[in-house]
């Protein structure tokens, strides 16, 4: 019973990794309104090293529409401005030399449409990671009953990992569905 208990912890930590992985990517799908999360993936070369936009500068968001940078050191703001090109997030910075500027553009119906793909995409991802636990698990049960726990068990392990499988799924079907609420508002 230990062995199974193992296996089922096992299985549900890394659905919640799955489901943790996919909240991670839907902050990077923007949804129209400005936050600082969308620059989470901008590196600047900080002296030579790749360092996150957060660690060097102060990220603000002054309305729904409008990113600040106020870099700690004047002279990052033109790397800065760099990396935020480089990153094609869909930005056009403006430096005013104290701060970078970034102004959000609304977006198009047809830009909506593509990031509803792009979230579906990301979800049945976050989908495949929790198919691929329930086999893993069913995998490690099968070996059990091989090696001698009873057959019942082992089918009431199994249904266990399906009723978490199916929970994660309803998880991970709700998350696209207030996401895709999000991006469609206008």
């Amino acid at each position: 019973m230990e062995e199974i208990e193992f296996i089922l912890d096992s299985t549900k930590e890394s659905m919640v990794g799955s489901i943790a992985h996919l909240e991670k990517e839907f902050l990077n799908i923007r949804a129209g309104k400005a936050t600082p999360q969308m620059l989470g993936g901008v590196f600047v070369d900080y002296y030579g090293s790749q360092t996150p936009l957060s660690q060097v500068a102060n990220i603000n968001v002054p309305d729904a529409r409008t990113i600040t940078v106020t870099p700690w050191e004047k002279n990052m703001l033109h790397p800065i401005e760099k990396a935020i090109m480089i990153a094609n997030l869909g930005f056009n910075p403006m430096n005013n030399g104290d701060n970078i500027i970034i102004n959000v553009p609304a977006l198009t119906e047809e830009r909506r449409r593509d990031l509803v793909k792009q979230a579906k995409a990301e979800a049945e991802d976050a989908k495949i990671g929790i198919r691929n636990a329930r086999k893993d698990a069913n995998t490690d049960i099968k070996k059990l009953e091989k090696d001698g726990t009873s057959e019942d068990v082992c089918k009431t392990a199994e249904d266990d990992v399906q009723k978490l499988t199916d929970s994660f799924i309803r998880k991970i079907e709700e998350h696209l569905a207030i996401k895709e609420a999000e991006i469609m508002k206008v």
